[in-house]
Order: structure tokens, then C-alpha cells, then sequence
């Protein structure tokens, strides 16, 4: 029987397969049919300080609307509602969360202030988590924001939480850098022990018939995967921290082409909506399968096998495999007289 365990972040997990954050592994029923599916480890829903900021200024609004009229009435609501109680929540269901299944369980955040950050990341370790996901999900939204200063500020971050807690620290990204390996790199000297690549980031639609904007759930599909199947083979023996392909792994295929290309690991979110919780069985039978066919014994037997430093036919991870896709392209599309 073929042994899928690998290690990531330091840790050992029995296979590959991680559920990412989302609303799924908020509900106690799914994270016991999560361990039982097989999942090697989950992530939980992220904690967005932008989120709880917006709640308390609703909060704020509604508890002052009438105040000037009638100052008694903002004794209605305890003093304790406040940012404080939210977060405190939120680590009561993280701890619950951790608490239910033996598999282990990581945190994530996104702050918005330096020191939001840190004190985050203490009170996550208080509850026993076995790791902490910095989710910097971050859309500059100005034309004079520096880019340095975007990744500096990153870089800095990440040390600050290192610094605060003894939890292993990974780093989920957006692939929208100047240089993304420049950027990975400077993340590995200040310590990040893995990174998450990459961030699905939610773009607003514009509704032509009632001209608004509308935000539709929008689930990634196998063909989104290339991108981070690019950079695991351009990570693989360039970086000491583990590498985690996320966005479009909806099989056990999929899984298989990380590896090959150097992933440690893979996050899952669109496929378990689409295809149930259970669909992490077939994942995983499907790679028991492929490996027993080509003799593989092990997760590392095989793993950045077609990766950059690996590979013997290094023309994948250059530009010349653009221009030579696009001619190869034409002399098809002339062939069945698509163009002239």
C-alpha cells in the first residue's frame, strides 16, 4: 500500500490533502465527516479585522441612532459588546473547532494594523492550534502605494508574528507581485516555515440590467491550478519552507501534479463544495491507485520529479515555452483555416 504522509510546517501529515478556510470547517458535524473523508489537516475560517471593524461601526450606529433624542436608550446595550467579544468568539470556536478531531488544525488571519496582527496571533496560540496561516489578502486600491512598501511591510509582519509566538508561521499570497519569487524569498529569510500559493481573490461583476455591482461566489476549477503548479516547480529546492499549491485542486489528479511538480501539500475548498465532503476518499484513492500503477512507495519517491531543478526539458518554466506554444498555436489554427 502506498504511504502518502508528508510533512509541512514542520509537522507530519498523513497525506497531502488540507482543507482550506472556509465557512465548511466552521460546523462541528463537517469537521468530524472532514476526518473521517480522510483530510490530513484543516485550516479554519480566516479572522478579518476589516470584518469585525465594520460590525462594530454597524453596531455603533445602531446603538447612537436615537441618542440625541433620547440618551437613555444606549443603556439598552451592555458596554461588553464590543471588537473584544467578536475576537473572543472567534477564538471559543477555533479552540472548539480544534478541540473536536485529532487531525490537526490551523488558524488564519488577515489585520489590518501592525499590532492587530500581533495580538491575534497570541491569543490564537492560547488555543492550542497547531499552526497559524498569515492570509495576506491585501488589494491596493491607491496609484501612489509604493510596492516596496507593500512587501516590506509583509516582510515585516511576518517577522513581528514570528517574533510574538512559537507556532510554525505559514504565508498565503496572491500571485500579484513585481516579482512573486523575489517577494517568496524575502518571506523565507524572515522565517515563513510555508507558503500557501495562492490566494483566490474576489473580483466584483457589474450587473448590466440593474447597472450594479454584484459579487458572485465563483469556485475555481482545475484549470486554475496551473499558476500555482508553476511556481511549485520553480519553488522545489530554491526555498526551505514547505510548499502548499492552493486554487483549483478538485482531484486526486490534480494532487498528483503538484507533487510531481514540488508541492508538500494542497488546500481544498471548491471541490469539497462542489463534490461533498466525501470527495477527499476519492482523492486520496485515486492516488493510492496512480502510485501502486508506477511503483511508487512514498509521497517524496516522486515529489518535484518534473520540477525546474529536476527536470531534464527545463523549457516548461521559460518564456520560450510561450513563444513556442503561440507558434505551434498558429500552425493549428491555420491548418484548419481558423486564420490565414
Amino acid at each position: 500500500m502506498a504511504d502518502l504522509k508528508t510533512h509541512y510546517m514542520g509537522l507530519e501529515l498523513k497525506n497531502p490533502i488540507i482543507i482550506g478556510a472556509s465557512n465548511i470547517v466552521t460546523d462541528i458535524e463537517n469537521l468530524k465527516r472532514i476526518e473521517k473523508a480522510g483530510a490530513a489537516a484543516v485550516v479554519y475560517k480566516s479572522l478579518f479585522e476589516e470584518q469585525i471593524q465594520l460590525e462594530n461601526l454597524e453596531l455603533d450606529e445602531r446603538k447612537t441612532e436615537y441618542s440625541e433624542r433620547n440618551a437613555e436608550m444606549i443603556s439598552l446595550f451592555p458596554v461588553s459588546i464590543s471588537g473584544t467579544s467578536d475576537i473572543m468568539e472567534h477564538m471559543m470556536a477555533l479552540k472548539k473547532a480544534k478541540d473536536s478531531i485529532s487531525i490537526p488544525v490551523f488558524a488564519s488571519i488577515n489585520a489590518v494594523l501592525d499590532e492587530t496582527w500581533i495580538e491575534y496571533a497570541k491569543k490564537i496560540e492560547e488555543t492550542g492550534v497547531a499552526g497559524l496561516e498569515l492570509n495576506f489578502y491585501s488589494v491596493s486600491e491607491k496609484t501612489d502605494d509604493e510596492y516596496e512598501d507593500i512587501e516590506a511591510k509583509q516582510v515585516e509582519i511576518l517577522k513581528a508574528v514570528k517574533s510574538a509566538v512559537n507556532l510554525p508561521v505559514s504565508v498565503k499570497l496572491s500571485s500579484y507581485y513585481t516579482n512573486p519569487l523575489k517577494h517568496i524569498s524575502d518571506l523565507g529569510i524572515a522565517g515563513a516555515d510555508a507558503f500557501v500559493l495562492f490566494n483566490r481573490l474576489f473580483q466584483p461583476d457589474i450587473d448590466i440590467h440593474t447597472e450594479e455591482h454584484h459579487f458572485p461566489y465563483s469556485l475555481s476549477n482545475s484549470e486554475d491550478n496551473r499558476l500555482p503548479l508553476r511556481f511549485a516547480g520553480l519553488l522545489y529546492g530554491n526555498t526551505s519552507a514547505s510548499i502548499c499549491a492552493n486554487t483549483g485542486i478538485m482531484n486526486g489528479s490534480d494532487i498528483i501534479k503538484m507533487i510531481l511538480a514540488g508541492a508538500d501539500a494542497v488546500q481544498v475548498v471548491s471541490t469539497v463544495y462542489l463534490n461533498q465532503i466525501e470527495v477527499v476518499t476519492s482523492m486520496i484513492k485515486e492516488m493510492e491507485k496512480w502510485m501502486d500503477s508506477k511503483g511508487y512507495d512514498t509521497i517524496d519517491s516522486f515529489r518535484g520529479k518534473l520540477s525546474k531543478n529536476n527536470s531534464v526539458n527545463k523549457l516548461p518554466y521559460h518564456r520560450a515555452q510561450y513563444m513556442d506554444f503561440m507558434m505551434t498555436t498558429s500552425q493549428i489554427l491555420k491548418k484548419y483555416k481558423i486564420i490565414n
